[in-house]
């Protein structure tokens, strides 16, 4: 495959990915400011911040307020992650690699853009804001939906696949970052029932809420749930699951290409650091500085693979 196509296909489906994740942070920070209304602001705060926008949001605004937030992560254009931001991206990405998808994918893709522009194209009222939430999630579900029913099981897939996980594992580690480390205000509120409060938020924003409770019968506790988003590889949004798919997918594209390449050994150093941890183990030597390395070896990965693929987004 060209590296041009490579990186089209790549970079449409993290854009994709990124939008149902701003969608669900936004979800998450939207319900928790309304039940906890005291601690609004920081809520609010910590959204924009996990999104990876909070200087951009500051060089535009001086507080965080429910409306600036949600206008700037949805349909602010200025904001190369908005949700409007992203979808524009994936669109021009999928045209770019029209003919290497199928009819139904980029019908799909087409769609969304096109719903979602219309939807966004107005201010957006707090009381509306579940449902064009759902909506976005909606649209990004249904072209990952055209992709697994379609294609075939090609590098063009490898490629569409190592670009959702390494964009969601990226989304799932700042969660674990930002929510617990920048909301809670001190370590002396460890394991207090504002701490708890915090984990729950943290299990919401990675729509993990339900699953969780499936797995623990409810029994909330910080290492259970961080153990849950980090190392447990049923959840589709934990680090081990993300991993396990990132390096499958290299994988076949070594059988594919008959070339192994140095991604696939980063890829498998960070899965093999995830399947060795314990959750005591992180906690132990600092659950912020666990997820700071594993960003960082992220984001060198994800370049590694454009290095080595050709292709740049």
């Amino acid at each position: 495959m060209l590296g041009k196509t490579a990186g089209g296909v790549f970079w449409m489906f993290r854009y994709l990915e990124r939008s149902e994740n701003t969608s669900r942070l936004l979800d998450a920070g939207f319900r928790i400011a309304l039940t906890r209304s005291s601690a609004a602001e920081s809520e609010w705060e910590s959204v924009v911040a996990t999104a990876g926008s909070k200087q951009l949001y500051l060089d535009q605004y001086d507080h965080y307020e429910a409306q600036y937030v949600i206008d700037f992560l949805l349909r602010d254009r200025s904001n190369p992650s908005s949700v409007m931001s992203v979808i524009e991206e994936a669109r021009n990405n999928a045209r770019l690699v029209r003919t290497a998808l199928t009819r139904e994918v980029w019908e799909a893709t087409n769609e969304c853009w096109m719903t979602l522009k219309a939807l966004l194209a107005p201010p957006i009222n707090t009381r509306e804001l579940p449902d064009i939430l759902g909506t976005i999630r909606q649209q990004s579900a249904l072209v990952r939906g055209a992709l697994h029913g379609t294609m075939l099981r090609n590098d063009i897939y490898d490629f569409a696949r190592l670009g959702t996980f390494l964009e969601r594992a990226d989304n799932t580690a700042r969660i674990l970052d930002v929510k617990y480390y920048v909301l809670l205000p001190s370590a002396a509120f460890v394991g207090s029932s504002m701490d708890n409060v915090q984990w729950e938020t943290i299990l919401r924003s990675a729509s993990a809420q339900r699953a969780f409770r499936w797995m623990h019968q409810g029994d909330i506790k910080p290492k259970s749930i961080a153990e849950f988003l980090m190392l447990d590889r049923s959840l589709p949004r934990s680090l081990g699951f993300c991993y396990a798919k990132v390096t499958d997918n290299l994988e076949y594209l070594q059988e594919d290409y008959g070339v192994r390449h140095a991604s696939q050994d980063q890829a498998g150093a960070i899965m093999a650091r995830l399947r060795n941890c314990t959750i005591e183990t992180i906690f132990e030597m600092g659950l912020h500085e666990f997820i700071t390395d594993f960003i960082r070896d992220n984001i060198a990965l994800a370049a590694q693979i454009e290095e080595d693929y050709r292709f740049t987004g």
